[in-house]
């Protein structure tokens, strides 16, 4: 969400979605601490700082990963006191090992993903991250909550596309075991928590069969990136649920219809969601793009 006022848009999620499933914002106007990947490092044990607007390795947890980790503090707090007291579901994000590995460098500037070790350390840290916060979301709320999980770079990552410091090569692919460990270990931890996860990917090249095998129970996707082919069909046929990214009540439709689908067939597990974050936009467009989704649900609701 855009601005820096996280007690005001808060409210006004709370306003908007009381009787839906409610989200925890992400600012990240507030700076380099709030953004998505500040924002999860904060969270980890693994010690991290900020390096000429770089998040780095170090050797101990500096100033700048404990500023991140207050401020997520104060958003979850942000969102109770908008409850009042009441009790709900919550979406809670966090972002997956592989964008966060292919986002901080080592002390020698490389990225996480020239060490694969490094790589399963940040998986491993993040499933107990994520099992606690589970724990503590149904503490305070009085429902376990569904934890999204951000991977926007895993496509990239996967296809061994992303360059190396030098600008001349490109670290290795990670085979599709790896992946199904690392994901899976992640799901086991939020599930063994009693809550959800879900795999969310903008990208055109989404892997939902990673996810499913991963144990995902939803994922989430731009719909205006997806290309319907039997993979989706697959996925949806062994239950994993579309969160779908659109405001085109006639395109999710075709899209569903096109792998055999009718939404009546989903509709149980169908959800909608904006193409993607609205950080980037105005208070009022954002405010009106996730007002909109409410439209486009009674639409396909009719």
């Amino acid at each position: 969400m855009p601005g820096t006022d996280v007690d005001a848009v808060c409210r006004w999620i709370v306003d908007t979605f009381a009787s839906d499933l409610l989200f925890i914002p992400e600012l990240p106007a507030r700076g380099a601490h709030a953004a998505m990947i500040g924002r999860t490092l904060g969270q980890l044990e693994l010690p991290v700082d900020l390096h000429v607007g770089r998040w780095r390795a170090g050797a101990a947890q500096g100033l700048d990963q404990g500023r991140a980790r207050s401020m997520f503090r104060q958003d979850l707090d942000a969102i109770e006191e908008a409850l009042h007291g009441e009790h709900t579901r919550l979406k809670q994000q966090f972002v997956g090992p592989f964008t966060l590995a292919a986002s901080v460098e080592t002390r020698t500037g490389q990225s996480l993903l020239s060490d694969h070790g490094a790589v399963r350390d940040v998986a491993s840290a993040l499933a107990q991250v994520v099992a606690e916060h589970v724990r503590e979301l149904a503490r305070r709320f009085g429902h376990p909550p569904v934890i999204q999980i951000d991977e926007p770079s895993a496509p990239a990552v996967f296809g061994g596309r992303i360059k190396t410091a030098s600008g001349y090569g490109r670290h290795r692919s990670v085979d599709a075991e790896t992946v199904r460990e690392l994901w899976g270990g992640i799901v086991k931890a939020v599930r063994d928590a009693g809550g959800e996860a879900v795999l969310h990917c903008c990208a055109d090249s989404v892997p939902v069969t990673l996810a499913q095998q991963s144990g995902f129970g939803a994922i989430a996707f731009d719909l205006s990136l997806a290309k319907p082919h039997d993979e989706w069909a697959s996925a949806f046929e062994s239950g994993l649920a579309p969160w779908v990214g659109s405001l085109d009540a006639r395109a999710i439709e075709e899209f569903l219809g096109r792998l055999g689908f009718s939404l009546e067939a989903l509709h149980e597990d169908l959800v909608l969601t904006p193409p993607c974050g609205l950080a980037y936009e105005s208070d009022a467009q954002a405010r009106e793009t996730l007002s909109a989704v409410i439209g486009v649900r009674g639409s396909l609701s009719r």
